[in-house]
């Protein structure tokens, strides 16, 4: 199915799909009256977008709008996409939630703002509590969860998480508790896990991914400042903070000698590599009450902690995609280039807001690691 697109400027075209359930191009009046779109994807915060028109009095626009009484239609999806240089990218797959409308003033046109959330928000409507899992883990339950939004092309992508505890019948049945969205981020929280939804590849398919927060694999071209005509980034700031760095300690009680056991917890794992080589100098403990739990939920504790270890060394920027080429993706490492040997080598992008207006298309970033100067000696080009 081909997309109702938008040329946003020479080598970029923007595409868009609205419609309840399965989305559908739109019509030429929606190209003619974008004047906006932003989507906004963040690893621990709000993945969400914003469409905004431009309604004049003789639009169409503001007749549908009129017969749809100003509401907004239980499900109501948007795929947005953009192709730079021939190459396509779903940014989100999502729902509409609310809607803002600006009358104009002096002759100047309405505004009407389509705002909206990932389809992770479908997880959030229907309240399941008491629904029972029989001797199913947590990886089980998620994987049961998510297939009932099959029909919106939700792919459940569940990694079994490093320590499996099945819950035997007779001791204990896991009930729902809550909405999906909720409990399936409380399971991934219980283990160190993060949940989120990834659109794509193909416009109308997501996959939900249910596992631990991977920071390797093949880095995005470099973010290159002050670099002559190989400047690519037009801000790039970074912030060292390392007061905030404890070390987290877990306890693990000896039947045998009747005494709790300190044990430290590295915030490095194979899935998560040290990318600075000097990391800050811990200010404190961060002493966890595992004492009177069992070894398994103990290790659950550490790895939980390990995988919410504050990084000392974040950054945030704006950079023109065009120029950088492609658009930067979030929750995947970038190299940086001229910034100097603190800060120069790989980080991992926290978050990443696409900005497209008519004649440009911007990026914001934020990056992450754990310490200053690189592990790496090069990074790609």
């Amino acid at each position: 199915m081909a997309f109702r697109e938008a040329a946003v400027s020479s080598g970029i075209q923007l595409s868009l799909m609205i419609g309840p359930v399965v989305p559908v191009p739109v019509s030429s009046d929606v190209i003619d009256a974008l004047t906006a779109v932003t989507v906004t994807t963040s690893t621990h915060g709000r993945t969400g977008f914003q469409i905004t028109l431009s309604l004049d009095k003789t639009s169409a626009l503001n007749t549908l709008f009129l017969l749809a009484g100003g509401a907004t239609p239980p499900l109501v999806r948007v795929v947005i996409a953009v192709t730079v240089l021939g190459s396509s990218q779903v940014l989100i797959d999502g729902v509409i939630t609310h809607h803002q409308l600006s009358p104009g003033a002096n002759g100047q046109p309405s505004t009407l703002s389509l705002i909206g959330d990932d389809l992770s928000r479908v997880m959030d409507y229907i309240d399941f509590s008491g629904i029972p899992y029989p001797a199913m883990p947590r990886e089980a339950r998620v994987a049961l969860i998510i297939a009932k939004y099959a029909v919106l092309g939700m792919i459940p992508l569940v990694i079994p998480s490093l320590l499996i505890d099945v819950p035997i019948p007779i001791d204990r049945i896991p009930r729902h508790q809550g909405k999906d969205l909720g409990y399936v981020k409380r399971l991934a929280d219980e283990v160190g896990y993060v949940f989120y939804i990834e659109p794509g590849p193909a416009p109308g398919m997501t996959y939900a991914y249910w596992g631990p927060e991977i920071k390797v694999g093949a880095p995005q071209p470099a973010l290159n400042i002050d670099m002559d005509v190989f400047t690519n980034v037009e801000t790039l700031q970074f912030s060292y903070r390392p007061d905030d760095t404890r070390i987290p300690v877990v306890f693990y009680y000896n039947e045998q000698t009747h005494i709790p056991i300190p044990i430290p917890v590295p915030d490095v794992t194979p899935l998560n590599p040290p990318l600075g080589a000097i990391p800050p100098i811990p200010t404190g403990l961060n002493l966890l009450p595992t004492a009177s739990k069992s070894p398994i939920d103990v290790a659950l504790t550490a790895l939980k902690a390990a995988a919410r270890a504050k990084e000392a060394v974040t950054g945030s920027g704006s950079l023109d995609v065009l120029r950088y080429g492609r658009p930067l993706r979030p929750r995947r490492l970038v190299g940086v280039r001229g910034a100097g040997t603190a800060f120069d080598g790989l980080y991992y992008v926290d978050s990443v807001t696409d900005e497209l207006k008519p004649g440009e298309y911007k990026q914001r970033f934020t990056l992450s690691r754990n310490g200053l100067v690189s592990t790496f000696s090069t990074v790609p080009s």
